[in-house]
């Protein structure tokens, strides 16, 4: 369990995908350049297989922006994409109306 405050710390943001690729050192790695209000990151998911990176093009997610970068593979990650797992089935965790990229979630 964590507290509420600890919660409020945690920095969740709507995100556009607008590059998708295979990473070139990992089998069930995707690399994505995200743009999050004004700002475009990199982020590194284990989604391939789950997903091909022409389909994800355009679509808008949930990103967790206040994560420490790291380097997968490789390759650097800024960010986290949220997505539900259950049973082997992945399913990214998208907004339900359009919204503007950058819009904090709450």
């Amino acid at each position: 369990m964590i507290s509420f405050q600890d919660w409020q710390q945690l920095d969740f943001r709507v995100a556009e995908i607008k590059e998708a690729s295979e990473h070139p050192n990992a089998n069930k790695l995707l690399v994505l350049k995200v743009q999050i209000g004004d700002e475009e990151r990199q982020i590194v998911a284990g989604i391939k297989g789950h997903y091909d990176p022409d389909e994800l093009i355009g679509k808008k997610i949930i990103v967790f922006t206040n994560l420490e970068p790291a380097m997968l593979r490789g390759i650097k990650s800024e960010g986290m994409l949220l997505a539900a797992v259950k049973d082997g089935n992945v399913v990214l965790i998208t907004p339900e109306k359009d919204i503007e990229t950058g819009a904090k979630v709450q």
